[in-house]
């Protein structure tokens, strides 16, 4: 069994008096301190070495490692595995060989703050992360609880709100929680102007304009056409929300989106399942630029572009646990490219909207087996003082699972 050399301790603004027994006897025990300057300082005069963090991350993992032997301490913000050092560390070395003892999480000591209960609210962090990923969270009445970059993303929020209808939204900003300097500032995203202490944490109770006419970015699939940056080349939204239902993200799934246009079917699939991954393949630059900015704009992590045709260009790409086809379905070499992709289990859904793309996933349907479905939607339009349906074109969807 490996001995734990690795503490990592979670510290509050408090310091060191703000630390139980068991943490504060890692820290008595500790022959070398990692940390930010921030929490070195904490240490005061003590004399023992101690190391700050560099950058890149990687320089200090591996002085951490030379260290294997020594009792380490490293020295983190609140909880350490709520966006902090302590997930890296344990996965860098193990479970085995660390001890992690968390402090009070900025989100716990908000929700104390504010009288909100955390089970009911999404805590997400801007930290080393763009300002779009908010917007995977936004949605009339959501309480949301954000990290912050520095003293300047409450002001980046507010505006980014504004321009999404969402001025109305409250705002209070925390500084420095759980010591002598903690500050409290409320506000709304219309009127923020406010710049901060670098070290915050923003709380939102999300409010849409009062006329109601703020876009509604909700998370079940079929977002709008509007909100997507296209060419033409997009799966419409009723059909987009048939084949997310088809694709059934799961929790760290691997998504290969072939022929992806936009990039609508990766950004809602990555927006239905956080845990999961999506690889796009389009050939077309403007399209890839479409892709980036898309998800980019709707909060999409996890999105890989991989310029290039298939089946070429899926050489070397991470194994998918689902594939979608939205172009190129008429090629039947790249279907037995990707149906060879698939594992054991492996999941595959491709969509057709010409006779020639049809034929060849009914030709697939019968050498693989799986079931195939025809989706025809007509929306009401009017017609002089009259209405009428008008029909989309109808696209041919193909399901299979790989056994």
């Amino acid at each position: 069994m490996s001995k734990i050399w690795l503490s990592i301790i979670g510290i509050g603004e408090d310091g060191l008096a703000g630390l139980n027994a068991t943490a504060r006897a890692a820290v008595n025990g500790a022959e070398v301190f990692i940390g930010g300057k921030r929490h070195l300082a904490m240490l005061g005069d003590d004399p023992r070495p101690r190391e700050a963090w560099d950058n890149p991350l990687r320089e200090t993992l591996a002085k951490i490692r030379t260290l294997k032997g020594k009792q380490v301490c490293v020295l983190a913000t609140g909880d350490p595995m709520s966006y902090g050092i302590g997930v890296t560390l344990c996965r860098e070395f193990g479970m085995a060989q660390c001890l992690c003892i968390p402090h009070q999480s900025a989100f716990s000591l908000a929700c104390a703050r504010l009288g909100w209960p955390l089970a009911e609210v999404d805590c997400l962090t801007l930290h080393g992360r763009p300002l779009g990923l908010l917007n995977l969270h936004l949605r009339p009445n959501a309480r949301l609880l954000v990290l912050s970059e520095n003293g300047g993303t409450p002001k980046e929020v507010a505006a980014m709100l504004r321009r999404a209808g969402y001025g109305a939204t409250k705002m209070s900003v925390f500084e420095n929680m759980g010591g002598p300097r903690e500050r409290r500032h409320d506000g709304t995203a219309q009127t923020w102007r406010r710049k901060v202490g670098d070290l915050n944490t923003i709380a939102l109770h999300c409010l849409a304009a009062a006329d109601a006419s703020a876009p509604r970015l909700m998370r079940p699939a079929g977002l709008a056409d509007e909100f997507f940056q296209h060419d033409g080349q997009l799966t419409k939204q009723d059909v987009r929300a048939v084949t997310l239902a088809a694709l059934a993200p799961c929790p760290g799934d691997v998504l290969w989106d072939v022929g992806a246009g936009a990039g609508s079917i990766a950004i809602e699939f990555l927006r239905a399942e956080p845990t999961a991954r999506a690889i796009t393949i389009e050939q077309n630059p403007k399209r890839i630029a479409n892709i980036r900015a898309n998800g980019e704009n709707l909060g999409a992590r996890n999105l890989q572009i991989v310029e290039g045709a298939a089946p070429g260009a899926l050489k070397g790409l991470a194994k998918p646990d689902v594939i979608f086809i939205g172009g190129g379905v008429s090629d039947g070499k790249l279907l037995q490219a990707c149906w060879r992709a698939l594992p054991k289990g492996g999941r595959m859904v491709a969509n057709a909207a010409s006779m020639e793309g049809e034929a060849a996933l009914f030709r697939f349907l019968q050498s693989k087996g799986g079931e195939m479905t025809r989706i025809a939607v007509s929306h009401m339009e009017s017609m002089g003082g009259l209405h009428a349906w008008r029909a989309m074109r109808p696209v041919s969807q193909y399901r299979g699972r790989k056994s």
